[in-house]
């Protein structure tokens, strides 16, 4: 199978462009407005006319309010809604039913013990992120540039699919698919050359790279 990529926090054509050309299957769009990454609704729209049903968009929030969340995905008709907080199962099943939207639960890894938090999600979102737990103080749940121990997750098998983030870029992530296994991954900050600034050539060099180390794993 291949491996998922999707590229998140994007905000320009030009950048999703290069996502697009550079064979993303996922795309991003961030709505938490404390980050450097955030789009508003309407902004979004413009960006998933552009996609033309050429990959699937993803709408992340942080512990939005149900309203907004079910307004979002009228607004911008993502294919997936991503909750990035502290979402509970109950929010994260009714969100589901309401806006009829796949959901991907992002959930915080810092050791083994985090991973017990998956098994409730599986009975009600369509899929998970595990994403390095925030350094103490940190403003955002997630987008910042920090990895876990990838060794935690050696044979991490979920009923549902999942996704790896946090601190990944194009210099490691072969390594990092290689020792966890993860069917896909999600970068943010690791193709940009400043907060929220995307770089169409680290993208295109992030896609390469882990679709070189999928290459690597299926010949082997």
């Amino acid at each position: 199978m291949s491996l998922i990529v999707k590229i998140c926090g994007l905000s320009t054509e030009e950048t999703l462009d290069a996502a697009i050309a550079a064979g993303a299957d996922m795309i991003g769009l961030n709505f938490f407005p404390k980050s450097p990454r955030y789009v508003t609704p309407a902004r979004a729209a413009e960006l998933v006319a552009r996609v033309a049903g050429r990959l699937e968009v993803v709408a992340l929030t942080v512990d939005m309010d149900e309203t907004a969340v079910d307004e979002l995905a009228g607004i911008v008709k993502p294919d997936w809604l991503q909750f990035h907080g502290r979402e509970s199962v109950d929010y994260v099943k009714a969100a589901r039913q309401r806006t009829r939207r796949q959901v991907m639960k992002a959930l915080p890894v810092a050791e083994a013990a985090d991973l017990d938090a998956a098994a409730p999600y599986m009975a009600v979102a369509d899929g998970l992120l595990l994403d390095a737990r925030p350094p103490k103080g940190a403003v955002l749940p997630g987008g910042n540039g920090v990895p876990f121990d990838w060794r935690l997750l050696e044979g991490f098998d979920p009923d549902i699919p999942w996704m790896l983030s946090g601190g990944l870029a194009p210099g490691n992530v072969a390594e990092a698919v290689a020792i966890s296994g993860a069917p896909g991954v999600d970068v943010s900050s690791g193709v940009e050359s400043a907060p929220g600034r995307k770089e169409p050539n680290l993208i295109r060099a992030f896609i390469a790279n882990a679709r070189g180390q999928t290459m690597q794993r299926v010949a082997s």
